[in-house]
């Protein structure tokens, strides 16, 4: 029984850690950048699902609004701070993607306040029993929402033209360029769904924890990085998996080692060992 419930949480956990990873990934995957700033995405969606349900009373509403908003933030970013340093070695765009990062926290404060904002009304609170398990809808929504994005992401990126752009355009951008795929917009629109799936995490972490604070995406973005270590930089299927597998640690290590470590703790040591035996994380290819 607890074993079981074990594992639904930490499956639960981890489908909010992919949802933020996947999109660290495809920037990484068509760039070579840490996008760091990517966590600023993360809280924003949060941000946006709080005020939106709050006021109209719409989840939903509130999922697409956090979801459109991120969006066109992540493209602004890289459109202003990506863009004129691609030509620049690697370290300049992730040191450029911290500093963008710590303002975009100062930003939150200013703006938001520094005590984070709750629901008035917290939506899909009620139990449902699943067999010997009770989880909360809010619960299920992550679980159920998170494989439906992922599952649409992987078949816009296997069975329609953009996708294939994308993975021609990270194989050997010249090459790309040449067959007549716009570089450009595979790179704008890359940057949209990334950021798109890193608010409707935010939006899903805010109904699980009904708080929201300028802070919240530190550790996402160190959690994300890891991930994206632990799947082998640049793969989508790793990444899916090492979040998954970094979620159920999380909820074992949280109940078996919980006296010793937090559960941060227990998700970077996790890391640490993975890395010192393979250092190529657990799914890259050669």
């Amino acid at each position: 029984m607890l074993f079981i419930e074990l594992i639904a949480q930490g499956l639960i956990q981890g489908s909010i850690y992919a949802l933020i990873a996947l999109g660290l990934t495809l920037v990484y995957g068509l760039l070579r950048i840490l996008h760091v700033a990517h966590a600023a995405l993360f809280t924003l969606g949060g941000y946006m699902g709080v005020l939106v349900t709050n006021q109209f009373d719409s989840l939903g509403l509130a999922m697409l609004v956090a979801m459109l908003v991120s969006g066109f933030a992540g493209v602004l970013m890289y459109r202003l701070c990506y863009e004129p340093i691609l030509h620049q070695p690697p370290f300049v765009a992730l040191i450029a993607s911290i500093g963008l990062f710590i303002a975009s926290e100062e930003v939150f404060r200013i703006v938001f306040g520094a005590y984070g904002l709750s629901y008035r009304n917290p939506p899909l609170q009620a139990q449902v029993a699943l067999g010997p398990l009770n989880f909360k809808r809010a619960e299920l929504l992550v679980m159920v929402g998170g494989a439906l994005i992922i599952g649409v992401l992987a078949l816009l990126q296997s069975r329609t033209r953009l996708g294939i752009a994308c993975q021609a355009t990270v194989t050997d951008p010249e090459m790309a360029e040449s067959f007549g795929i716009d570089l450009k917009k595979v790179r704008y629109v890359n940057f949209f769904i990334g950021s798109a799936l890193a608010g409707m995490a935010g939006v899903m972490v805010a109904l699980l924890n009904n708080l929201v604070e300028p802070t919240m995406g530190s550790v996402a973005s160190y959690k994300a990085l890891a991930i994206i270590v632990l799947g082998g930089l640049g793969s989508v299927p790793g990444t899916l998996m090492a979040a998954l597998i970094l979620g159920v640690v999380e909820a074992f290590g949280t109940i078996y080692l919980g006296k010793l470590l937090d559960r941060n703790a227990i998700a970077f040591a996790f890391l640490i060992l993975v890395l010192m035996v393979r250092p190529q994380g657990l799914f890259s290819r050669k």
